[in-house]
């Protein structure tokens, strides 16, 4: 009997270490959306009027990439943008899907120096929803954002980039 009992706890070990497992993902998420950590920025509504500071410009890069087996291109309209704290811009990113298949993808941001998400406000950006992509097309997606005056002074320069992932088998079977 205490073979049979030992198994059972072990069986209720496995099933609890595979629940974390499973929830380590949706809980870092969220971790990452409080803390600004890993760059993740947070979606807070726009302000009713933003102000413009004339006294600072910010370089702005942006970078993106695909994930492994992700075939077409993903490219920003611009590498880099110089920008004032308040002051409203758009950058439009362009992404191609040369395969015969209808595909959905998902962007994540990523902002560095982490500490410069919290300060990154985006009102309208692809990287909100699943994209999807039919096939043998091509889609122009934008990004509409302003940098918060609260930006630390040291910060001068900040780099968001987006990594681009085909979610088509997990989306369809959701």
């Amino acid at each position: 009997m205490i073979h049979g009992n030992k198994a059972l706890k072990l069986a209720l070990l496995a099933v609890a270490m595979f629940g974390f497992g499973f929830l380590l993902v949706p809980l870092y998420d969220v971790f990452c959306d409080i803390t600004g950590l890993n760059g993740k920025t947070a979606n807070r509504p726009v302000a009713e009027s933003l102000v413009v500071d004339d006294q600072r410009l910010i370089t702005v890069e942006f970078v993106t990439y695909q994930s492994s087996g992700l075939s077409g291109e993903f490219t920003p309209s611009v590498r880099h943008l110089k920008v004032r704290p308040g002051e409203m811009h758009q950058v439009d990113f362009t992404v191609s899907n040369p395969g015969s298949s209808d595909i959905i993808l998902r962007a994540i941001p990523s902002v560095s120096p982490g500490r410069a998400a919290n300060h990154l406000r985006k009102t309208e950006c692809f990287c909100f929803q699943e994209q999807p992509l039919a096939g043998r097309s091509e889609a122009v997606m934008p990004m509409r954002f302003y940098v918060d005056q609260a930006l630390p002074a040291d910060i001068e320069i900040f780099t968001l980039s987006y990594t681009l992932y085909d979610i088509t088998e997990r989306a369809s079977s959701s």
